[in-house]
């Protein structure tokens, strides 16, 4: 298992779990990031934070702080 910001450009992969809590969690959450979600890494901006996410037909961008709490298989 490894984290969403691990994740190269173009890869896909399904989410196995949160590692955050509190209001982050739940804002996670509310952005669709629950077990079993694919979530697609579509682009990394230049600098490389923050990174473009395909969840569930949405476009997300999360910064790296974030992304890494998100455990994917």
């Amino acid at each position: 298992m490894r984290n969403l910001a691990c994740m190269a450009e173009g890869e896909s992969a399904f989410v196995a779990g949160l590692a955050s809590t509190g209001l982050i969690r739940r804002r996670l959450q509310d952005l669709g990031l629950i077990e079993g979600t694919r979530v697609d890494c579509l682009q990394k901006s230049p600098a490389g934070d923050p990174v473009a996410y395909g969840i569930r037909g949405a476009v997300v961008a999360l910064r790296g702080e974030d992304a890494s709490t998100v455990l994917v298989r």
